[in-house]
């Protein structure tokens, strides 16, 4: 019995022209996770930005703060911290399997639709890499542009049992890296990671923060290297070639499975990291804690995607669905791209020292207040360009470049 596999689906005949997709054809939940994720991404980024603030060896929390402080990191521990990263990489390559489907359905053919996506993956390596040079040297779009350029052509048109089988062999490659970063690393080196990268938020010069703020995005791309964000990657292939997200009905049990245990693995070893870090208590070696932390991250992001198809199916045929807070965050979904370069337009000036530098004088729990305002903001452009009937700044110009070298073509 062979396996059935919708990338190798023939195309209508004559190979219709490449186009990009309506608004109105994508699926609820993937835009609804994209729309959270950004505002976890927000937090993810606070711990950076409180440049005066003396770092511990647990990634870039301070180890002072009040009680209000002490729960701000303990949430994004917990929940935040290692988590959002593959959620995105699963989400990023489920949209890629979307667009996969979506063109042969429409009448390209496959050696059409890889040349687009590498097209498509080639510019948001520069997108990623004019947004660090201005304005954050986190930038996440080029790194997911390479793994998209890298992974797309040995992968895409295997079978399923060919992908299960990678996704193991990364899985566990992936737990021998973080264990011999675990037995290799130490509390200095966190310190000295940290330094590296507010190196450039602390620099009162923009000249000056471009400058280290450029090498610094490199060292991003570094995260390829842990193959835990590759596994994550097929994985999202894997669901996109089943619609594990747009039709979350005749997948129930296995969105539960992914839920639950994804979601607790990633809580479990979070909780465990932020108690030693929030308290007095030793539970043991930081980099070993922060190793299976990280590891268990995996499986989290993929967990909260899978939430948001049991989401998504419990609001279809319901008034909820339409109801104006799931309507936002989906357009802010439609629109990730844009909402996550917007928010460096508060991250950069408002808080780096070459702008106002306010995160100097900011504490855990109040950054957390400024991300959570940010993203509130983006919530609210996102709404109205919906209204209006606009995509994203950022999308528009992506597809432009990408679909008018296809037409080209």
């Amino acid at each position: 019995m062979t396996t059935r596999n919708p990338d190798r689906a023939p195309p209508r005949p004559g190979g219709g022209p490449v186009r990009s997709t309506p608004l109105s054809d994508r699926s609820l939940a993937p835009d609804l996770a994209r729309g959270v994720m950004l505002l976890l991404i927000a937090l993810a980024h606070t711990p950076f930005f409180l440049y005066a603030a003396h770092v511990g060896s647990v990634g870039m929390h301070p180890v002072e703060g009040g009680v209000a402080d002490r729960v701000a990191q303990a949430f994004t521990l917990i929940v935040v911290d290692a988590r959002v990263y593959s959620m995105f990489g699963f989400l990023f390559a489920y949209g890629i399997g979307q667009m996969y489907a979506r063109q042969t359905a429409k009448g390209a053919t496959a050696v059409q639709v890889r040349r687009l996506l590498r097209r498509r993956h080639l510019w948001m390596i520069v997108f990623g890499a004019v947004h660090a040079l201005l304005l954050w040297q986190g930038d996440i779009i080029g790194l997911y542009g390479l793994m998209g350029l890298i992974m797309v052509p040995p992968f895409f048109g295997r079978s399923d049992r060919t992908l299960k089988v990678w996704i193991g062999v990364l899985l566990g490659l992936a737990a021998l890296v973080a264990l011999a970063n675990a037995l290799a690393a130490a509390d200095v080196g966190a310190t000295l990671a940290a330094d590296t990268q507010r190196a450039s938020i602390a620099e009162p010069s923009y000249a000056a923060s471009a400058a280290a703020r450029f090498p610094a995005w490199l060292m991003v791309f570094s995260g390829l290297a842990q193959l835990a964000l590759p596994a994550v990657f097929l994985m999202g292939v894997l669901a996109a070639r089943h619609r594990l997200l747009d039709e979350p009905g005749r997948h129930l049990v296995l969105l539960r499975r992914l839920a639950f245990w994804g979601i607790a693995a990633g809580w479990t070893t979070g909780a465990v990291l932020a108690l030693q870090h929030t308290t007095s208590v030793e539970v043991g070696p930081v980099p070993v804690l922060t190793g299976v932390h990280f590891f268990a991250g995996t499986f989290t992001g993929v967990g909260y995607a899978a939430l948001f198809g049991l989401l998504a199916h419990w609001l279809s045929g319901r008034a909820a669905a339409a109801a104006r807070p799931v309507r936002w965050l989906g357009a802010l979904g439609r629109r990730s791209m844009s909402g996550y370069m917007a928010q460096s337009l508060v991250w950069g000036p408002v808080l780096a020292a070459w702008g106002l530098g306010l995160g100097a004088h900011l504490s855990s729990w109040s950054a957390s207040a400024v991300a959570v305002a940010t993203w509130a903001m983006t919530v609210a452009g996102a709404a109205a360009l919906e209204r209006a009937g606009l995509r994203g700044p950022a999308e528009v110009l992506l597809r432009k470049l990408t679909y008018r070298a296809a037409r080209s073509a």
